[in-house]
């Protein structure tokens, strides 16, 4: 029988090892698979939220300059006078950014995780392809909307890149911006990448949260296309209509 070391006192009565400290339940939850698996699918939820009514904000620049930029002064003077200017856009955008580095981590984790339980291959070629192609999806179309999302906040909310950027006109700061050929190119490729990482996210959402009744498959496809398919249609529409000299300063 082997030996079983025991720590003793000064005395040389056994002394029982001190119990690991649990974290918060919250901190606990989320290192395990399960509570990644419903922070990644409640912090998409958040975003596609974000993502369409930021698309749905963003229509107001066909009905010209004075609506446009009005619609951007309304965003900053929200909860004025209990927040001073422009402080609860922060708050949102902070919230934003965090829902955003959950989703990437808890991604990243739970991906890290099913490579390193699999100890058995794909039972066949197809069921390979399909997943890997998934998988290699997601993670590209994620990788170009995070690079997109700096670059767009630095573009048309921070500092501008390279044009006249011009503080509080943000119908102005789009035009001069979209109207430079690379940059419209910029914004269609980002956005049809959204669009890929929107449809195969909001698919596997329903089988995350346990909304995943086979009759239900074919609302679930059409949803995941129509949303994905809306975003992409939408927010590619204003770098061509800016190309096409619809919308200009």
């Amino acid at each position: 029988m082997a030996a079983t070391s025991v720590s003793r006192g000064s005395a040389g009565s056994a002394v029982a090892p001190k119990a690991k400290r649990k974290a918060p339940f919250p901190v606990e939850l989320y290192r395990s698979s399960v509570g990644k698996k419903y922070v990644m699918a409640l912090t998409g939820i958040g975003l596609m939220g974000f993502v369409f009514a930021h698309m749905v904000g963003n229509l107001k620049m066909y009905l010209g300059p004075e609506e446009f930029n009005e619609y951007g002064e309304f965003l900053r003077e929200l909860l004025v006078p209990i927040l001073p200017h422009t402080v609860f856009l922060w708050l949102l955008r902070i919230g934003l950014i965090v829902a955003f580095a959950l989703h990437i981590h808890a991604a990243y984790s739970l991906t890290r995780t099913n490579q390193a339980a699999r100890t058995t291959k794909y039972q066949s070629r197809r069921d390979y392809l399909a997943a890997n192609y998934a998988s290699r999806t997601m993670r590209w179309s994620g990788v170009i909307v995070g690079l997109f999302l700096v670059w767009h906040l630095f573009d048309l909310s921070w500092t501008g890149t390279g044009y006249d950027f011009v503080r509080g006109l943000p119908y102005e700061n789009v035009a001069l911006s979209l109207g430079r050929w690379w940059v419209a190119l910029i914004y269609l490729v980002a956005n049809i990448a959204l669009g890929f990482h929107l449809f195969h996210g909001s698919w596997s959402l329903f089988q995350t949260m346990g909304w995943n009744n086979p009759r239900f498959n074919r609302a679930r496809r059409g949803f995941a296309a129509g949303f994905a398919a809306l975003i992409v249609v939408g927010n590619c529409s204003f770098p061509l209509a800016v190309t096409a000299g619809i919308v200009s300063t």
